[in-house]
């Protein structure tokens, strides 16, 4: 699975500490979303997790940075992240971090790569019965 690339967006969907663009992953059991953002000159992906609460942390579809544009924040309590890292710089996160997902900007497209958690979401048909 860890060669397997799935496509996100075009590249130019994704401006430089401007809005990001969500996507659907499956991260254990639940299905949820991911994000990538450009900061840098670099995309990053994580996932729309926050380390203080587990809750997607855009205040409006992919509105991520803060106003100023440095830093990846938290719309519910206010957590700040390093856009570069994941890494909790401020608020209520207490040193926590995002949890990344590679992301590869490969010929003018993003594309993400599963990994030993975060997987992509499987179709209703592919879900066994239980």
């Amino acid at each position: 699975m860890e060669d397997k690339l799935i496509p996100i967006c075009a590249s130019d969907a994704v401006a430089e500490g401007g809005k990001g663009v969500r996507f659907a992953v499956a991260a254990g059991s639940y299905d949820t979303t991911g994000f990538v953002v450009r900061y840098d000159g670099v995309v990053r992906g994580y996932l729309n997790r926050c380390a203080h609460v587990p809750i997607e942390l855009d205040w409006a579809e992919g509105e991520f940075f803060e106003s100023s544009g440095l830093y990846l924040m938290c719309s519910t309590h206010g957590a700040i992240y390093a856009p570069d890292s994941g890494r909790c710089v401020g608020g209520p996160c207490r040193g926590g971090s995002l949890r990344v997902i590679k992301v590869i900007e490969r010929d003018q497209h993003i594309y993400w790569q599963p990994d030993e958690f975060i997987r992509p979401v499987q179709k209703p048909e592919q879900k066994s019965a239980t």
